[in-house]
């Protein structure tokens, strides 16, 4: 069975720093796109960021855009999101998922969670002011 693992959440300050990992089990995913996505109370979830299968392209929510880097260690079959300068409005549960490679990798595809193929079971992260 494929799972994937979310780690490195946890409490931090305004202006603080988080690096989320993903890894998965049962599969290699040096062929999958990779997303992160973000859940908050209340809301719904909402795209934060994506890279392409070889790591060479992402993508980017505005609200994170040039704060959060989204990078992919295929050697590792780890994905990870360095969080940095956060934000109280950042505190969500953050989930990774993983979208086969042989679709394109578009913003317009990547922001659709529904089009993933495997998602993990999230990890907190909450940010105090």
């Amino acid at each position: 069975q494929v799972q994937l693992a979310e780690s490195g959440g946890g409490l931090v300050q305004a202006g603080g720093s988080l690096r989320l990992s993903c890894a998965p089990s049962g599969r290699t995913f040096s062929s999958y796109h990779m997303g992160w996505f973000r859940q908050a109370p209340g809301n719904e979830r909402e795209f934060v960021a994506a890279i392409s299968w070889s790591g060479g392209s992402t993508y980017y929510a505005d609200s994170v855009k040039g704060r959060f880097t989204i990078s992919k260690d295929n050697a590792k079959n780890t994905v990870y999101l360095q969080m940095n300068s956060l934000k109280p409005e950042d505190t969500a549960v953050y989930y990774c998922a993983a979208r086969n490679a042989r679709f394109p990798f578009t913003l317009a595809t990547m922001m659709r969670g529904a089009l993933y193929d495997y998602w993990g079971q999230g990890t907190q992260v909450t940010v105090s002011s």
